[in-house]
């Protein structure tokens, strides 16, 4: 087996003890579905990924990034189609948001419902950042993926955008048609099949994945509107965030630091002023953590490195920008601690693993 899969082996009848960012298995449940339903042997998938299936079944289970990552790259691979679950009616049938979209139908508009998947969107994948950005003409839903050493494939953010849309359909009970999408990723021979599940047109090297919706869409009223279960969902969700460790000061320091870095090297009383507290308490919650400022600026780096470097689109110069080095010199020196090697030679191992998939 090749090494890339033999290490995601796990052993059967053992827990699952995932370290890094991870996906709810429920979510992957919908998407294994809707691979079989696009002609793919899954059992076949996931064995020649090295997959426990049994895993999946275990309560409130989680999924390593990379893991998800190498069962897109085989999908499509055996598929043989670039445009994997680039389908309106597989998206609507087969994603499964579980709490987070019984919350999200008991908001009063549509726009409330986003706010609440931004929220809590770790729930579902903590490897996945949901943002709504406001814009004169509505709001941009923006969604980055990381946290995982292999490339996101293209198929899973245009299915995770796609699966978006078709849930604010279903929460409004009409067609909606997005003013824009955009996503990072080079064009396609032929963008048709975009443009047909997206309803609109799709631009392409763009800064961000993202899709825009007008002001009438989100304040569109939802018929599933029930204020005291809404708040019921929101209690079970919040406990969620806590096992995960979404709420801790950790986090929402690291989430800041990110933010920041490609203004440069952020200054802690900076973040803390970003979070709205003093320096001493922001230092005073972090030693009640046991965690310094300067180890969770190196972790974000480390974690955005790995992103970075996997995506070809970025030059090794424009990478050490991105994480707010002075000069490349010190960003070559923080991969030689990080990873053992060069950014080059990282780049190169990772894209080497990511080519064992297919």
């Amino acid at each position: 087996m090749p090494h890339a899969q033999r290490r995601l082996q796990r052993r059967p009848g053992c827990a699952q003890q995932p370290e890094g960012r991870t996906s709810s298995a429920v979510w992957l449940e919908g998407v294994l579905s809707m691979f079989e339903a696009e002609g793919l042997n899954v059992p076949s998938l996931l064995q020649a990924a090295g997959f426990d299936p049994d895993s999946l079944r275990r309560q409130n289970a989680r999924i390593p990034v990379d893991e998800v990552t190498l069962l897109w790259q085989l999908a499509v691979a055996r598929a043989g189609r670039p445009s994997l679950g680039l389908d309106r009616d597989l998206a609507a049938t087969h994603s499964k948001l579980g709490t987070v979209g019984h919350a999200m139908a008991c908001s009063p508009d549509l726009g409330s419902a986003l706010a609440r998947l931004a929220r809590y969107m770790a729930v579902i994948s903590d490897a996945t950042a949901f943002s709504l950005h406001p814009d004169p003409r509505g709001c941009w839903l923006v969604m980055e993926h990381s946290g995982g050493s292999l490339p996101i494939p293209r198929q899973r953010v245009e299915y995770a955008l796609l699966t978006t849309l078709m849930q604010c359909q279903w929460l409004t009970r009409r067609e909606l048609q997005p003013l824009a999408m955009e996503f990072v990723y080079p064009a396609p021979a032929s963008d048709r099949l975009h443009r047909e599940a997206f309803g609109c047109d799709v631009r392409f090297n763009a800064a961000a994945n993202r899709m825009l919706l007008s002001s009438a869409d989100l304040a569109m009223p939802l018929p599933t509107h029930h204020p005291a279960l809404g708040e019921m969902q929101e209690h079970l969700l919040d406990d969620q965030l806590n096992l995960l460790g979404q709420t801790t000061t950790s986090t929402l320091v690291c989430a800041e630091i990110a933010r920041r870095l490609p203004q440069g090297e952020p200054r802690r009383q900076d973040v803390a002023a970003g979070l709205g507290l003093a320096e001493r308490t922001l230092q005073r919650r972090l030693q009640e953590e046991s965690v310094s400022f300067q180890s969770l600026l190196d972790r974000t780096r480390r974690e955005l490195a790995r992103q970075y470097l996997a995506e070809d689109r970025h030059t090794l110069t424009a990478v050490a920008d991105m994480l707010g080095f002075v000069d490349s010199s010190n960003f070559f020196r923080a991969c030689k601690r990080w990873f053992g090697l060069p950014p080059a030679q990282y780049r190169a191992r990772i894209w080497d693993i990511s080519a064992l998939a297919y």
